[in-house]
């Protein structure tokens, strides 16, 4: 029987946003996250929401934080955003 020490599975599994077909995950800053907000007129409240321990998400990320998703589209080959909110 395998087994595995623990401070391995963690490494192991907290690089996952380094992959390549990860989506793109960028925090916004407070000045950022608010245009955002009034540009929308929306609250943090009715944006989708991300888990905190999400491996994708960048390094410092806090709960209340917005995320900004950046994916390729198939279709059109261009760039698609999405916006998150930490939970």
């Amino acid at each position: 029987m395998l087994k595995l020490n623990r401070s391995v599975e963690a490494t192991t599994f907290s690089n996952f946003n380094m992959h390549i077909l990860q989506p793109k995950h960028t925090k916004l800053t407070e000045k950022e996250a608010e245009e955002f907000l009034k540009k929308y007129n929306i609250a943090r409240a009715q944006l989708p929401k991300i888990f905190f321990s999400d491996s994708a998400l960048p390094q410092g990320c806090v709960v209340g934080d917005l995320i900004k998703v950046e994916r390729k589209d198939s279709e059109t080959d261009g760039i698609v955003t999405y916006y998150r909110v930490v939970i």
